[in-house]
């Protein structure tokens, strides 16, 4: 079971034409009525609120000392400590909370929480900036973030005629992982110097040419597991000459896929002389790095599954997860249907493989006897945008209405990987459910704990159980929009 939690409130990140719902929303049009509702003491139990919506939000951190009695409320007004607010709280243990922000291509800042001994949150002085991400972990005491981004070293010259007939010249550099490290026990922060280190670049990687991003980051024993992403031929990747063919990264019948021009905006940009997104949409690859830093690996291949990455925007959802049983499970949710090009669209359906951890250094892979095509109670394929290890066999899903991708991600699911992997849909939330907190707060005895908002009446916490998929309310959060839940001690 994970001993570092974290949840997301990523309601301005959302990507154009798969919405998805999530507590950070507006709150019921008409509230519920709490008044014969008792008023929680306050405890280690911290809930991340807000009052208000807009410029006019005010953001709260709640303590309470329980969660699952419905009898029970939680009130701003009645308790609370002002915050900045954050894109990802992140717990380090039961020790600290941090408010980890990330803003679009530019640094954001994070702070940091204790629980003091009258329940109350307290904010720490130090603060951090930290460089653009696309996924986050957590390695040893590090809350760890990663990038990839243009180095600055071994830059190629590379001349070419642009739309308008003119020649340009152009210096090309290849791609690297961006690493940034907060030290959560020392509350110390550092970047890995990414853009100037040779041995993180991110450029062929898998030996086909194309630069990956990675998505997740789940550590086991010394190593660092991580999905490694295609995202096609960067500007540098698309002039090298390979076995003496000039753009001999370029797949035969893909050559019209290069850009002769740059446009795109936001995540989905491109500059002239990329080929954007990749062109092997049916294989999934992982990265086993040595240790945190990034700079020894070695990466595996399945051709059963697609990449392993839900994605919203610039951000890559972590689909890897180390299990009590030993094994790492990914899970596909097929992303690369979504593509408009047929040559980058996955035949794959969602599935699911698991990798051995147990095994040596250079004889980690996958388990040729492990495979499982994901699917709906009725037997559709199952599209799903975000996955969360629970505990046991058990891993919850984020999944999409029965329009699939194209469809709204409002319902949660279970898969158990030693089902025949029919997702089980969590029963027991009301039937006006507008959102969910984005990450559950895990307990002890491995029941996952959310957050539920309807149109009718204030946010509630649900307690589910995995083995079971069923949801029971508990504590009412009288306030307007919810980030999430976790636990803390006392300092």
């Amino acid at each position: 079971m994970k001993k570092i939690s974290f949840w997301a409130a990523n309601a301005a990140m959302m990507m154009t034409g798969m919405m998805f719902i999530s507590c950070e929303e507006d709150g019921p049009a008409a509230p519920a009525d709490v008044a014969g509702m008792t008023e929680v003491s306050k405890g280690n139990y911290v809930i991340a609120a807000s009052v208000g919506t807009g410029d006019n939000a005010t953001n709260v951190l709640l303590t309470a000392d329980r969660l699952d009695d419905p009898n029970y409320k939680v009130t701003p007004t009645a308790q609370g400590t002002q915050n900045d607010g954050a894109t990802y709280w992140v717990f380090y243990g039961q020790k600290s909370l941090f408010a980890l922000n990330y803003n679009q291509g530019e640094a954001g800042q994070t702070a940091s929480y204790d629980l003091n001994s009258n329940f109350e949150m307290v904010k720490n002085a130090n603060t951090y900036k930290l460089s653009r991400f696309t996924t986050y972990g957590f390695y040893n005491d590090y809350i760890m973030t990663t990038s990839t981004g243009k180095g600055t070293i071994d830059g190629q010259s590379y001349s070419y005629t642009n739309t308008k007939g003119e020649t340009v010249t152009e210096t090309y550099y290849p791609r690297h992982f961006l690493p940034a490290y907060i030290d959560a026990r020392n509350e110390t922060a550092k970047d890995g110097a990414g853009a100037t280190n040779a041995k993180l670049r991110s450029e062929n990687l898998l030996g086909n040419g194309e630069y990956v991003t990675l998505a997740g980051l789940e550590q086991v024993g010394n190593y660092l597991y991580s999905a490694a992403v295609p995202m096609g031929l960067s500007q540098w990747g698309y002039i090298q000459t390979v076995n003496g063919k000039e753009h001999g990264f370029v797949r035969e019948g893909y050559e019209d896929l290069v850009k002769t021009e740059s446009g795109g905006s936001g995540s989905s940009s491109y500059n002239a002389n990329e080929l954007q997104w990749t062109q092997y949409p049916d294989e999934c690859w992982v990265a086993i790095f040595k240790d945190e830093t990034l700079q020894e690996h070695r990466v595996i291949k399945s051709d059963k599954i697609s990449y392993a990455c839900g994605r919203n925007r610039s951000q890559y959802y972590q689909m890897l997860w180390k299990a009590d049983d030993g094994y790492i499970y990914l899970l596909s949710p097929s992303y690369a249907k979504t593509m408009k090009d047929s040559r980058q669209q996955t035949t794959l359906p969602a599935g699911a493989v698991r990798i051995n951890t147990n095994s040596a250094w250079d004889q980690i892979d996958f388990d040729p006897n492990y495979y499982k095509t994901l699917k709906n109670p009725d037997g559709s394929e199952a599209a799903f945008l975000r996955s969360w290890y629970i505990s046991g066999n058990y891993i919850m899903l984020l999944a999409y209405d029965e329009q699939g991708f194209s469809g709204t991600a409002n319902r949660l699911a279970i898969f158990d990987t030693q089902g025949d992997g029919t997702l089980k849909t969590i029963t027991g939330f009301p039937s006006d459910v507008s959102g969910f907190s984005n990450t559950p707060y895990i307990s002890d005895n491995g029941d996952a704990y959310v957050v539920v908002s309807t149109t009718s009446g204030y946010p509630a916490v649900y307690k589910i159980n995995p083995a079971t998929a069923t949801a029971t309310k508990g504590l009412t959060i009288v306030a307007t929009t919810v980030s999430g839940i976790g636990r803390l001690n006392a300092r």
